[in-house]
């Protein structure tokens, strides 16, 4: 094992010593901490997205049954948050989230235990319901695009407008809604980068940590740019996917 451990430390340094000869300064590869911060940085930031994209989709979907509900008391709070969330900075939000609220927050649970909540938890909820927003009218456009004679067939089998909704509506809607959430859910990859601002060790964090010890910044943001590169691309591909699996015979093409 120590052979096989030094063989490839050799390696990775003649790879560190061959690109830097066109100017690129990756010794950090070679410094087990920096590498361990920066490969644990990854880990978190794939973490945050996974997280974000299960709260966006599940947020999604409550603030769509709301803004198609016939009730004015729940689709005209929905509409107010969906209209505030949509057009103020998603930075501006986790910092009040963070510096308002988190820090009220604490103070209120002072005396029982401290505040449970920490930075991811923080970056994961505003993110989450943030581009849950977006999903949102993407999934309302979509379930208003449901033709009138199936929602009138399943009325004629029974179904209360709930049923609907949740039977008929819902899965029809996300086929509709499906190129629309897959940009969103890119765009939410890219927005995790956000969580740095507030110290949450992700990839971004991770990469600053290292930069301004080791005055590389160039070579970490292409680091940054391949790793975000490769995760959208295999996101719009797993969407591309789920297109063709869930499109239905008669919609669509």
């Amino acid at each position: 094992m120590s052979g096989s451990t030094q063989g490839l430390s050799h390696a990775a340094t003649s790879v560190v010593d061959a690109i830097s000869r066109i100017g690129l300064n990756y010794s950090f590869v070679l410094a087990p901490d920096e590498l361990a911060s920066f490969l644990h940085g990854m880990l978190v930031t794939l973490e945050l997205s996974l997280v974000t994209a299960l709260g966006s989709l599940g947020a999604g979907v409550a603030l769509a049954a709301l803004l198609t509900s016939q009730r004015p008391a729940l689709a005209r709070p929905a509409r107010v948050f969906v209209e505030i969330t949509r057009n103020t900075p998603t930075l501006v939000q986790l910092f009040c989230a963070f510096l308002v609220i988190n820090m009220l927050l604490s103070e209120a649970l002072r005396n029982l235990g401290g505040n449970p909540l920490t930075p991811f938890i923080w970056s994961a909820i505003v993110i989450s319901l943030h581009k849950g927003a977006f999903h949102a009218e993407a999934l309302r456009a979509g379930i208003e695009a449901v033709p009138r004679t199936t929602l009138e067939a399943a009325q004629s089998l029974g179904f209360s407008r709930r049923q609907r909704l949740w039977s008929v509506q819902l899965p029809l809607a996300l086929r509709y809604a499906l190129p629309a959430l897959v940009n969103n859910m890119v765009d939410l990859v890219k927005m995790t980068t956000v969580a740095s601002a507030i110290a949450v060790g992700d990839i971004t964090y991770a990469s600053i940590m290292i930069w301004t010890q080791r005055d590389n910044v160039l070579e970490l943001m292409i680091l940054i740019l391949l790793f975000f590169g490769a995760l959208t691309f295999a996101i719009n591909r797993a969407g591309r996917w789920l297109e063709v699996r869930l499109r239905m015979p008669g919609y669509g093409h």
